[in-house]
């Protein structure tokens, strides 16, 4: 196969889960806002926590927060905004999948994204 995958869906889903933790860190990439993309010349960056983002799809469509942790375990990121009461009425962070996320603002506060960033947008292709 020219593309190196796999149509066995039982030994895609084995890759998926026993993959690396460098290749699950891509996987948990989001779409950056419009302004965001225009910006950086970048269409999607790995989430990390400190970063805010906005739900697109969902129960909790259109609420926006900053991200708390990204699980990488499982695929999943937590939002501060976002909780659900238990029925012993402690408060709960909803785990969320980032293909329904996006990124509205970018923490910058680590040279290794900048550095990122600079590589992949196109104004260090122009």
């Amino acid at each position: 196969m020219a593309g190196g995958g796999v149509k066995d869906p039982g030994k895609n889903r084995l890759r998926l889960f026993t993959a690396p933790v460098h290749r699950r860190r891509k996987r948990l990439s989001v779409l950056l806002s419009p302004s965001l993309r225009a910006e950086h010349g970048v269409k999607s960056l790995p989430v990390r926590s400190g970063d805010t983002v906005v739900v697109r799809r969902g129960e909790w469509m259109l609420q926006e927060g900053k991200v708390l942790r990204v699980d990488t375990e499982r695929g999943l990121v937590f939002v501060d905004n976002i909780k659900q009461e238990r029925a012993d009425g402690r408060e709960v962070h909803i785990p969320l999948r980032p293909e329904n996320l996006m990124i509205t603002k970018l923490d910058m506060d680590d040279e290794w994204r900048k550095r990122i960033i600079e590589r992949r947008g196109y104004r260090a292709k122009v």
